[in-house]
């Protein structure tokens, strides 16, 4: 496994171009570009990438923009449990196989 990061949007968008990663955690608030926007971008041109939402930013107005950028998930980071975590990873490791098997 190897993971990357990005400390802003430009650089995020770079990393997705040459990495290719299969799972992206994305904050909705990043310096340059929101992770909003990034997430409509990426999955407009990457729509195999498996997009979570992770954020402190848990309104229905922040949950409901994410969806509609096409995030596949979105998590809270106040109401973060391992356990859930490892369910939603076991999980979208089967999403995974489904996208890049196509």
């Amino acid at each position: 496994m190897v993971i990357e990061e990005a400390a802003e949007g430009n650089e995020a968008l770079r990393k997705v171009g040459t990495f290719f990663p299969y799972l992206i955690f994305m904050d909705i608030k990043l310096p340059g570009k929101s992770g909003l926007y990034l997430t409509k971008k990426i999955e407009k041109d990457h729509p195999k990438i498996i997009i979570v939402i992770l954020t402190c930013y848990d309104s229905p107005a922040y949950r409901d923009a994410a969806f509609e950028c096409e995030a596949d998930h979105f998590i809270d980071k106040g109401t973060l449990i391992w356990k859930e975590i490892e369910a939603l990873i076991r999980s979208i490791s089967s999403e995974l196989e489904k996208r890049t098997s196509n």
